[in-house]
């Protein structure tokens, strides 16, 4: 692999599989069968390039001998050699909660036990345990521990996330974590959207409807003067944890209308423990996605399906509180846009997408090409971001995984073992990770 020189493209060369997704520039999402239908390139003797111009927009797909010509003529400088390869388009993590100080350990024997998420959240534990941590950090400490993270995902072929704020509960607390992913957003070569999630719980010394007052008159205004002042610039969502004894269909709805009225879109927490309609309010008010529903209701499948709603499934998050499924199979046949998140947090501490399809797979029953489509295309969707991110069609931005295998599934079938499989992760156009 050649070095990068600024000014100028590059080029992968000798690809085997080249998975589009779609080969539809316009197309911003899959649903129903389409999810299964994903578009693929194939060449036995492994012909197949992509170029990639000065701005890291994918320009050309074509066999190898034409590309590198053209690469050659345009004095392209970086050029990666798949040699037989697979490329696939960076995966997109569609939640996460990655700021955040101290680590829960010592809450897995509780669950192991049989504890519930809100038997281990009254005993002190679960969100209230990392606010009073996080809390007490300060910011150099929050974005050296997010660096960490965020290495870990690019290597596991992550290129975009949807990261959350939310384990501050109070105004300075909530921005502190905002402020890190806007500094995160400049320095890494992850991609960052930013999600205000100021209502992840209810502090100890406050109730609902206090909490709500604050987030509505105190915190969005600060957030909207924030982002006058040209400051974060990446905060684009806000999220609810509408939940049964936290924040409930009335509170959820005022808070999230006050963030869209804000500007920001609606992408929030439903249906989890409890089925409380969250599906059907989010849906009645353009939410762009929602989280989780793990309880939705036939009526909130068929709520989300006309709005065109994210569902963005969480299966780490069934794995580790052991709760039932949610109705994925019966989501996609009807016509939900599906995608996928590692829901990363102290409570379920996975940092690899390509592990998050697996258990997609075996435990929502979804097929492989489902899967990649809802950690690709659906998951970018899912923040506004597919038109740009997602799938490999010119036009594109090359966010791109090169993989060491001779089929695609192998990013999914070796579960725990991406470490085998990816061999680059380009971002932008750029090699941002390679495996020694």
């Amino acid at each position: 692999m050649a070095t990068f020189a600024a000014g100028f493209g590059s080029i992968i060369f000798n690809i085997k599989q080249i998975v589009q997704v779609t080969d539809d520039p316009e197309c911003l999402f899959l649903r129903g069968e389409d999810m299964g239908k994903i578009k693929i390139l194939e060449s036995e003797n492994s012909d197949l390039a992509v170029l990639v111009d000065v701005d890291g927009v994918i320009s050309h797909i074509g066999c190898n001998s034409e590309l590198k010509a053209l690469a050659k003529s345009t004095k392209c400088r970086e050029s990666v050699d798949a040699e037989g390869g697979c490329l696939v388009p960076g995966l997109v993590d569609g939640h996460t909660h990655p700021v955040f100080a101290g680590d829960r350990v010592h809450e897995f024997a509780m669950k192991l036990a049989g504890a519930s998420y809100m038997e281990v959240q009254q005993a002190g534990g679960g969100i209230h345990f990392t606010t009073k941590k996080t809390r007490e950090a300060v910011d150099s400490e929050l974005l050296e521990s997010l660096e960490e993270i965020g290495v870990e995902m690019l290597k596991a072929g992550t290129t975009t996330l949807e990261a959350k704020s939310g384990y501050g509960l109070d105004t300075e607390t909530e921005m502190k974590m905002l402020d890190v992913i806007e500094m995160a957003n400049a320095i890494f070569p992850l991609e960052f959207s930013a999600t205000f999630c100021g209502a992840h719980a209810i502090p100890k010394d406050s109730d609902e409807w206090l909490q709500t007052e604050l987030i509505i008159n105190e915190m969005i205004p600060r957030i909207v003067e924030e982002k006058a002042n040209g400051n974060m610039t990446c905060v684009e969502n806000i999220d609810v944890f509408c939940e049964k004894g936290v924040f409930e269909v009335d509170s959820s709805r005022r808070i999230l209308m006050a963030g869209k009225s804000a500007g920001l879109r609606i992408n929030f927490h439903a249906d989890e423990l409890t089925r409380l309609g969250g599906a059907e309010m989010g849906a009645e008010i353009g939410a762009r996605a929602m989280s989780h529903l793990e309880e939705i209701s036939p009526a909130g499948i068929a709520a989300m399906a006309k709005s065109k709603s994210v569902g963005v499934l969480l299966p780490t998050t069934c794995y580790m509180l052991r709760l039932k499924a949610p109705p994925a199979r019966d989501m996609i046949d009807q016509g939900v846009i599906v995608a996928l998140g590692s829901d990363f947090n102290p409570n379920a501490f996975c940092l690899s997408m390509p592990t998050v399809m697996h258990l997609a797979c075996v435990t929502f029953k979804m097929s492989m090409p489902e899967a990649f489509v809802a950690s690709t295309l659906n998951a970018a969707y899912s923040i506004g971001r597919s038109k740009r991110i997602g799938a490999i069609t010119v036009g594109r931005q090359a966010d791109l995984i090169v993989l060491e295998a001779p089929k695609w599934e192998h990013l999914i079938y070796r579960f725990g073992c991406h470490a085998m499989v990816i061999k680059h992760v380009i971002k932008n156009g750029k090699v941002v990770f390679s495996k020694s």
